[in-house]
């Protein structure tokens, strides 16, 4: 596996396997990988014949007092764990590399979906996010990028920006990865300790049990997201949102929609938990 911290090196080794009539596949990470990263770098083995891993903890997708200093990092552990993976490159930029040595004017945003959910809490993440999937993107140049389905807001976006931006790139998802108690694999949940961990699992549950009153015929949506506020708030977490959509356009599902997401956001002990369900509501329930 070749290891490179270089910009312009990065993206001459891409262009050199291009020139050979390889198909390159991207997974963008900020590191301390878990089995769903693994996942993804699976499924985009399946689909290319070059694949390409980054590793970047981006400071601009951080708030004011959120945990860019204390995320975790493990780099030699990643490198072995990619290795194992026989992935062909990895691209771990510095900071300073990625933004030139000072602060980037230019932003990369989607107007009216950055805000929503997860953006109402956290107001600079998903510019933060875009800007940097854009820069990689245009540094790595890959034919397919691979996300996961639990950041699933973070996927929409990524695929409304690659759309009207022109990028010539196809975006892959892949479902979520979890415990065998249902948590989403997180590398925040290294944070947790035995307890919370235990009692983060709750979370799926409580989607779950959502799932379960639409599939049964309950369409009281703002009743839904109201009690499952307060289940989560009786066990413990702080809530920021529990919110039934539409899987086409992250707005606010009606009674008449029949592809839905149910999404979340909690904090529980200082960690930020985030998860979803779709469901179609033919009868076929899609867990991510």
């Amino acid at each position: 596996m070749q290891t490179i911290k270089i910009k312009s090196l990065c993206r001459a080794a891409t262009q050199r396997w291009r020139s050979e009539g390889e198909i390159i596949a991207f997974v963008p990470t900020m590191g301390n990988l878990h089995d769903g990263h693994l996942k993804l770098i699976d499924v985009a083995r399946q689909h290319a014949s070059k694949v390409i891993v980054s590793i970047f903890v981006n400071p601009t997708q951080f708030g004011i007092g959120e945990d860019i200093d204390s995320y975790p990092r493990t780099f030699d552990r990643d490198c072995n764990l990619l290795a194992e993976c026989e992935v062909d490159l990895l691209f771990a930029p510095s900071t300073e590399e990625i933004y030139n040595n000072g602060e980037v004017l230019t932003r990369v945003e989607v107007p009216g979906l950055s805000n929503i959910l997860c953006g109402e809490f956290r107001p600079t993440h998903f510019v933060g996010v875009t800007t940097i999937v854009a820069k990689l993107f245009n540094i790595v140049q890959p034919d397919i990028a691979v996300f996961g389905e639990k950041d699933f807001q973070q996927l929409f976006l990524i695929r409304k920006m690659v759309n009207d931006l022109d990028f010539p790139i196809k975006v892959l998802n892949v479902p979520t990865v979890r415990e065998s108690d249902g948590l989403a694999m997180s590398s925040r949940n290294s944070y947790l300790d035995a307890s919370q961990r235990q009692q983060a699992a709750y979370l799926h549950q409580c989607l779950v049990s959502v799932v379960d009153k639409i599939i049964t015929g309950e369409r009281d949506f703002k009743s839904l997201e109201e009690n499952a506020v307060k289940m989560l708030e009786n066990k413990g977490f702080l809530p920021d949102y529990v919110s039934i959509r539409r899987v086409s356009d992250l707005q606010p599902a009606s009674q008449e929609d029949k592809e839905l997401v149910v999404l979340s956001a909690v904090k529980l002990a200082g960690t930020r938990l985030i998860d979803n369900m779709t469901i179609e509501l033919s009868g076929t329930i899609k867990t991510y």
